[in-house]
């Protein structure tokens, strides 16, 4: 498989390295965690040990772990993490070592306990790197519509065909079902997760609901949510939440939820073939979910500076992001004509933006309105970059 080079996750990990002993790489199986660490590893003098958590010959060398990484100096890369919480308390030890003889590249796919372990044992010691999937400026603007339609998993986005591409999501679903998340202590069955998923699809870009997901599975609502949690946790699902300004408009207190990566919100809706995606009912919100994530790591933002907002009377924005007292407002609309709308005028009031941007499908860049204009999508990488 061809690497794509993606060199601010590259520069970024580098850098934390440089600045603390363990830095933790997370992000959804699959997505290029390890591919990134030999990345990192090769622009670093000095020797460097991987350990594979899920390879039995590591594990054995592991069996005492402080006897077999106490005596290691430079880049020590451990990778599913998350299958060795006993870890953590070692590399505790470890990172408050005089002059810091090695440095920790720890590598996990989110699992509840890594994050609990890792921050109760190496408080003001680690710092973490979230890694998303494959982004435009990793791919260029042309493979912008590939990159919808396969979603960001590198092996789906460079398979050789799309029916390649599809089969790669099929069995990355089932296996991330029947083996990853009972792994990562989720005791949920993969059958109950995968119709719950799929229900999450076809709400892809709504307010989360608890009430209606609970009453189709039978369930109370607090079942449901741990179901949200745990997909939310393992980087499948995005919710966005909600931003509660302080107006005197009943706003609404709901995330909105997506399925985190295009490509297989497509799989998980049976959509395999381009001209079934165009004529689907869900394309709009599958391009909507698409850009917001795009916009997000075009920006470099964290999922605690992103929102959702919306009041009972009607008025929202689909994606809000809040860096200090900067506030930047972004509306998607899969048109070529967008115009400025009362929703719009809305937000852009209610909520003080410094700037709202309406990323469209069509090709120019317009001004709509003082503070307000039409951004294409195939200039995200050129016009964001300006702001």
């Amino acid at each position: 498989m061809a690497t794509i080079r993606r060199p601010f996750q590259l520069g970024h990990v580098v850098a934390l390295l440089r600045r603390h002993p363990v830095v933790a790489i997370v992000g959804a199986r699959q997505v290029g965690k390890t591919t990134l660490a030999r990345q990192v590893a090769s622009r670093r003098a000095g020797s460097t040990a991987f350990f594979d958590l899920e390879h039995p010959g590591d594990v054995a060398r592991l069996a005492d772990p402080m006897l077999a990484l106490a005596p290691l100096r430079g880049l020590v890369v451990l990778d599913e993490i998350q299958r060795r919480p006993d870890l953590f308390p070692v590399l505790r030890v470890l990172a408050d070592r005089p002059r810091t003889p090695a440095r920790f590249l720890v590598l996990g796919s989110a699992a509840p306990d890594l994050l609990r372990q890792s921050s109760e044992s190496l408080a003001g010691r680690i710092a973490y790197h979230e890694l998303g999937g494959l982004a435009l400026d990793e791919v260029g603007a042309k493979g912008a519509t590939r990159l919808w339609r396969r979603g960001g998993f590198p092996r789906s986005f460079v398979a050789a065909s799309d029916p390649a591409s599809a089969e790669w999501r099929r069995e990355f679903i089932r296996t991330f079902l029947e083996r990853d998340v009972p792994q990562l202590g989720i005791g949920i069955p993969s059958t109950t997760l995968r119709r719950f998923w799929t229900m999450l699809a076809h709400c892809h870009g709504q307010f989360w609901n608890a009430s209606e997901f609970g009453r189709a599975f039978g369930v109370a609502d607090t079942t449901v949510r741990r179901y949200l949690d745990a997909l939310t946790a393992t980087f499948v699902v995005r919710q966005l939440l909600p931003w509660q300004a302080n107006l005197r408009k009943r706003q609404v207190k709901a995330p909105r939820v997506y399925v985190a990566d295009s490509g297989l919100l497509h799989t998980l809706l049976e959509i395999e073939r381009a001209g079934d995606l165009e004529k689907h009912p869900k394309v709009g919100a599958s391009w909507e979910g698409f850009v917001i994530n795009q916009i997000i790591a075009l920006l470099r933002v964290r999922p605690d500076q992103c929102f959702c907002w919306r009041t009972h009377t009607g008025a929202e924005l689909d994606l809000l992001i809040v860096r200090g007292r900067e506030r930047l407002g972004f509306e998607v609309k899969r048109s070529t004509t967008p115009a400025l709308t009362p929703s719009m005028r809305s937000s852009l009031a209610d909520l003080a933006l410094d700037r709202l941007d309406v990323v469209h499908a069509g090709d120019a860049t317009f001004p709509l309105a003082p503070r307000v204009r039409a951004v294409p999508l195939a200039r995200l990488l050129t016009d964001l970059d300006g702001r």
